[in-house]
């Protein structure tokens, strides 16, 4: 669409620029030939526009509606997931094609009430009278008892974070005493106000125009609550940290402002955001991943490819900080829930959730940036941000 009104508008300005020549054939011969050579210009960038607009949309439609099902339903999934390009989706299938597709790669309905007790997060790896396996004895942290891990996918290339005590990691926000300015900050700027070593970005936040600076749903820090219209989205879910360090992931439905409060003063919460399970349109944005021990079960792969950020708690407390990357990063179109659900369940989650992802993708330790945002102009920074999660150094 953007594509078709720039065209037009050069048609438009070449038209006026030689509809001014023809009529004032007694104009300064100077001014005549500056004319002439700007109308030149802007018809070799009319064609030039125009064959890539046109090799594109060939592309597209031979991908899309060639012999390959599977290449259409991966670029109608992952299109609905951006935030500005869905469009695109109309113009290689009817709405129909689209909701049939939608329909074959959602996401069935999980029960999210986390069972706490399967977290021991005092046993396995220190207790030699546990008298239980360690699946984890034998691993190395560093000195903030973090260590991170590359993974290679078939779409994506990702880092895994993993912390081994979850008391160190808290919510970062840019909130001055429960106020919000209209623009957020980069996230290795968030994480170094917040005095932290490490973190990822967090949760569903107003990002048109890269403003970044107005979360959405909840937020929650060190116990107080610094943003709180639970009801303002539907399928709204919390996740976080409750005063045992155990990640609770919460369905906010039917909650108001009030029930909010209630539920972080009686259930403990410290830390935490929401992100959304997008009830409009099943396949653009989802939460849980594993529950309970219990891989959500998908209908196809579940969601389309792209940059993703995940969380997940393993059965001894250690927290997984997954992201990846996509949109065309390294050749790479991106992780699908799917994808997902497979790393956590290699690297144990007994509980994980799906964060924010696309363009807000990103993973920052020590200063420097394990996991950009992934679009073209941005190398080694973030988009702005109001929420992160955030790892403290080791005591």
């Amino acid at each position: 669409m953007f594509i078709t009104i720039a065209i037009l508008d050069i048609f438009l300005i070449c038209g006026i620029i030689f509809f001014l020549i023809m009529i004032n054939k007694n104009m300064n011969k100077k001014f005549r030939i500056i004319f002439q050579f700007i109308g030149r210009c802007l018809l070799v960038l009319l064609i030039t526009v125009s064959i890539i607009f046109g090799t594109f949309y060939i592309v597209l439609q031979k991908c899309c509606n060639g012999p390959s099902e599977a290449a259409r339903t991966l670029f109608i999934t992952t299109i609905l997931e951006t935030g500005q390009l869905k469009f695109l989706a109309n113009w290689v299938c009817s709405e129909e094609e689209i909701q049939e597709i939608v329909d074959k790669n959602k996401m069935e309905k999980v029960d999210t009430t986390v069972d706490t007790s399967l977290i021991s997060i005092n046993t396995a790896t220190d207790d030699p009278e546990s008298g239980e396996d360690n699946p984890y004895a034998d691993e190395v942290f560093d000195e903030n008892g973090i260590r991170i891990e590359e993974i290679s996918g078939r779409t994506f290339f990702a880092k895994m974070m993993i912390i081994k005590d979850p008391s160190q990691v808290v919510m970062a926000t840019t909130s001055e005493n429960g106020s919000w300015g209209e623009y957020g900050k980069n996230l290795d700027e968030i994480i170094s106000d917040r005095g932290a070593i490490g973190g990822v970005n967090a949760g569903i936040y107003v990002s048109v125009g890269n403003k970044g600076g107005k979360p959405l749903g909840v937020v929650v820090e060190n116990g107080q609550i610094t943003y709180n219209q639970p009801s303002g989205l539907t399928g709204l879910y919390m996740i976080g940290f409750n005063n045992d360090n155990i990640l609770i992931i919460k369905d906010l439905t039917g909650m108001s402002s009030a029930d909010f409060e209630n539920y972080v003063k009686t259930e403990g919460i410290r830390d935490a955001h929401c992100f959304q399970e997008e009830s409009s349109d099943s396949n653009n944005h989802f939460v849980s991943l594993i529950s309970n021990g219990e891989a959500r079960v998908l209908n196809g792969t579940g969601s389309g490819a792209n940059p993703r950020t995940a969380i997940g708690q393993r059965a001894d407390g250690a927290v997984l900080f997954l992201v990846t990357d996509g949109r065309g990063a390294s050749g790479h179109l991106g992780a699908t829930a799917s994808d997902l659900i497979g790393i956590m369940q290699e690297y144990g989650a007994v509980n994980a959730a799906n964060l924010d992802g696309g363009s807000s993708s990103s993973m920052v330790y020590k200063d420097q940036y394990e996991m950009s945002s992934v679009t073209f102009y941005y190398k080694n920074s973030s988009w702005k941000l109001p929420t992160a999660f955030a790892v403290m150094p080791k005591n």
